[in-house]
Protein backbone atom coordinates (compact mmCIF):
# COMPACT_ATOMS: atom_id res chain seq x y z
CA UNK A 1 0.00 0.00 0.00
CA UNK A 2 2.80 2.01 0.81
CA UNK A 3 4.22 1.84 -2.92
CA UNK A 4 0.94 2.88 -4.29
CA UNK A 5 0.98 5.98 -2.62
CA UNK A 6 4.77 6.61 -3.22
CA UNK A 7 3.39 6.51 -6.54
CA UNK A 8 0.85 8.36 -6.54
CA UNK A 9 2.72 11.21 -4.83
CA UNK A 10 5.18 11.22 -7.47
CA UNK A 11 2.79 11.23 -10.61
CA UNK A 12 1.00 14.56 -8.43
CA UNK A 13 4.19 15.86 -7.90
CA UNK A 14 5.44 15.53 -11.82
CA UNK A 15 1.68 16.70 -13.20
CA UNK A 16 2.55 19.66 -11.07
CA UNK A 17 5.55 20.77 -12.73
CA UNK A 18 6.19 22.84 -15.67
CA UNK A 19 9.32 23.72 -17.63
CA UNK A 20 9.24 27.25 -19.02
CA UNK A 21 10.64 28.04 -22.35
CA UNK A 22 10.73 31.16 -24.39
CA UNK A 23 10.96 30.14 -28.02
CA UNK A 24 11.08 32.77 -31.02
CA UNK A 25 10.22 35.40 -28.38
CA UNK A 26 7.23 33.48 -26.93
CA UNK A 27 6.59 32.05 -23.90
CA UNK A 28 5.51 28.68 -23.12
CA UNK A 29 4.63 26.78 -19.75
CA UNK A 30 4.29 23.19 -20.65
CA UNK A 31 3.38 20.63 -18.29
CA UNK A 32 5.76 17.34 -17.42
CA UNK A 33 3.84 14.51 -17.72
CA UNK A 34 3.00 11.12 -19.64
CA UNK A 35 -0.78 12.55 -20.87
CA UNK A 36 -1.44 13.68 -24.07
CA UNK A 37 -0.86 17.16 -24.09
CA UNK A 38 2.00 16.73 -21.72
CA UNK A 39 5.89 16.97 -21.82
CA UNK A 40 7.20 13.02 -20.79
CA UNK A 41 10.51 13.89 -19.60
CA UNK A 42 12.15 11.28 -22.36
CA UNK A 43 11.36 13.99 -24.98
CA UNK A 44 13.59 15.79 -26.87
CA UNK A 45 13.41 19.02 -27.63
CA UNK A 46 12.73 18.52 -31.11
CA UNK A 47 10.13 16.32 -30.11
CA UNK A 48 8.86 19.11 -28.31
CA UNK A 49 9.22 21.98 -30.85
CA UNK A 50 7.46 20.19 -33.40
CA UNK A 51 5.34 17.63 -31.85
CA UNK A 52 4.14 19.99 -28.94
CA UNK A 53 4.69 23.69 -30.25
CA UNK A 54 3.92 22.82 -33.93
CA UNK A 55 6.69 24.83 -35.06
CA UNK A 56 8.26 21.88 -37.73
CA UNK A 57 11.32 23.95 -39.20
CA UNK A 58 13.72 21.93 -36.65
CA UNK A 59 13.84 18.76 -38.73
CA UNK A 60 14.70 15.54 -37.34
CA UNK A 61 17.57 13.42 -39.66
CA UNK A 62 19.82 11.43 -37.96
CA UNK A 63 18.13 11.41 -34.35
CA UNK A 64 21.39 10.78 -32.36
CA UNK A 65 23.53 13.97 -32.91
CA UNK A 66 25.80 13.37 -36.02
CA UNK A 67 23.86 15.30 -38.98
CA UNK A 68 23.21 18.59 -37.43
CA UNK A 69 19.51 18.95 -39.04
CA UNK A 70 18.05 19.70 -35.96
CA UNK A 71 20.28 22.60 -34.86
CA UNK A 72 18.72 25.27 -33.17
CA UNK A 73 19.88 28.50 -30.85
CA UNK A 74 19.71 27.98 -26.95
CA UNK A 75 20.85 30.95 -25.11
CA UNK A 76 22.43 31.80 -28.60
CA UNK A 77 24.95 28.64 -28.48
CA UNK A 78 24.26 25.86 -31.10
CA UNK A 79 22.75 22.87 -29.53
CA UNK A 80 21.43 19.67 -31.37
CA UNK A 81 18.03 19.72 -30.10
CA UNK A 82 17.29 15.53 -31.43
CA UNK A 83 19.80 15.36 -28.05
CA UNK A 84 18.65 17.78 -25.96
CA UNK A 85 15.73 16.84 -23.27
CA UNK A 86 13.31 19.09 -23.36
CA UNK A 87 13.13 19.03 -19.24
CA UNK A 88 17.14 20.33 -19.30
CA UNK A 89 15.89 23.24 -20.94
CA UNK A 90 13.86 25.07 -18.47
CA UNK A 91 14.28 28.72 -18.46
CA UNK A 92 16.00 28.73 -21.72
CA UNK A 93 15.83 30.96 -24.51
CA UNK A 94 15.16 28.84 -27.93
CA UNK A 95 15.48 30.23 -31.12
CA UNK A 96 14.62 27.67 -34.42
CA UNK A 97 14.57 28.84 -38.20
CA UNK A 98 11.10 30.44 -37.53
CA UNK A 99 12.27 33.02 -34.79
CA UNK A 100 14.84 34.59 -37.46
CA UNK A 101 12.82 36.45 -39.92
CA UNK A 102 11.80 40.36 -38.10
CA UNK A 103 8.57 39.47 -36.34
CA UNK A 104 7.09 42.65 -37.07
CA UNK A 105 7.82 43.17 -40.78
CA UNK A 106 8.68 38.89 -41.73
CA UNK A 107 11.77 40.40 -43.03
CA UNK A 108 14.12 37.39 -43.23
CA UNK A 109 17.23 37.03 -41.38
CA UNK A 110 20.26 38.27 -43.69
CA UNK A 111 21.62 34.89 -43.29
CA UNK A 112 18.39 33.23 -44.34
CA UNK A 113 18.61 35.43 -47.28
CA UNK A 114 22.39 34.82 -48.25
CA UNK A 115 21.22 31.48 -48.66
CA UNK A 116 19.01 32.15 -51.04
CA UNK A 117 20.85 34.24 -52.63
CA UNK A 118 24.24 32.12 -52.94
CA UNK A 119 21.77 29.43 -53.56
CA UNK A 120 22.99 27.57 -50.96
CA UNK A 121 20.49 24.84 -50.30
CA UNK A 122 19.62 22.31 -52.61
CA UNK A 123 16.42 20.11 -51.49
CA UNK A 124 16.01 22.30 -48.52
CA UNK A 125 15.76 19.78 -45.84
CA UNK A 126 19.40 20.31 -43.31
CA UNK A 127 19.17 24.09 -44.40
CA UNK A 128 17.66 25.23 -41.51
CA UNK A 129 19.96 23.35 -38.80
CA UNK A 130 23.24 24.79 -41.08
CA UNK A 131 21.86 28.34 -40.77
CA UNK A 132 21.12 27.84 -37.54
CA UNK A 133 25.07 26.85 -36.70
CA UNK A 134 26.10 29.89 -38.92
CA UNK A 135 23.86 31.95 -36.98
CA UNK A 136 25.72 31.02 -33.58
CA UNK A 137 28.82 30.91 -35.02
CA UNK A 138 28.23 34.52 -36.26
CA UNK A 139 26.64 36.08 -32.84
CA UNK A 140 29.92 34.71 -31.42
CA UNK A 141 32.74 36.12 -34.26
CA UNK A 142 31.20 38.90 -36.51
CA UNK A 143 33.38 38.51 -39.03
CA UNK A 144 35.49 35.19 -38.89
CA UNK A 145 37.63 33.71 -41.62
CA UNK A 146 36.82 31.51 -44.23
CA UNK A 147 38.74 28.52 -42.00
CA UNK A 148 36.66 29.70 -38.83
CA UNK A 149 33.32 28.81 -41.23
CA UNK A 150 34.50 25.46 -42.28
CA UNK A 151 34.90 24.80 -38.84
CA UNK A 152 32.10 26.42 -37.06
CA UNK A 153 29.86 24.26 -39.66
CA UNK A 154 31.39 21.32 -39.56
CA UNK A 155 28.98 19.57 -37.22
CA UNK A 156 26.14 20.19 -40.23
CA UNK A 157 26.12 16.81 -42.97
CA UNK A 158 24.15 17.19 -46.02
CA UNK A 159 24.33 15.25 -49.01
CA UNK A 160 23.32 17.11 -51.66
CA UNK A 161 24.97 20.82 -51.89
CA UNK A 162 28.34 22.03 -52.31
CA UNK A 163 29.34 24.14 -49.01
CA UNK A 164 30.87 26.16 -51.22
CA UNK A 165 27.82 28.42 -51.47
CA UNK A 166 26.83 27.69 -48.04
CA UNK A 167 30.84 29.24 -46.89
CA UNK A 168 30.01 32.06 -49.61
CA UNK A 169 26.59 33.02 -48.08
CA UNK A 170 28.09 33.07 -44.39
CA UNK A 171 31.09 34.83 -45.24
CA UNK A 172 28.48 37.40 -47.43
CA UNK A 173 26.86 38.15 -44.44
CA UNK A 174 29.92 38.78 -42.45
CA UNK A 175 31.19 41.20 -44.41
CA UNK A 176 28.57 43.09 -44.61
CA UNK A 177 28.62 42.92 -40.35
CA UNK A 178 31.87 44.59 -40.75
Amino acid sequence: MAIKTGTSARKKAMKEQYIRLTVNGQRYDLEVGGEHGQVDPAHTLAHTLRETIGLTGTKVSCDNGACGCCTVLMDRKAVLSCMTLTVECDGKTITTIEGLKDPKTGKLDPLQQAFIDYTAFQCGFCTPGIIMSAKALLDEYASPTEEEVKEGLSGNFCRCISHYQVVKAVMAVSVKAR
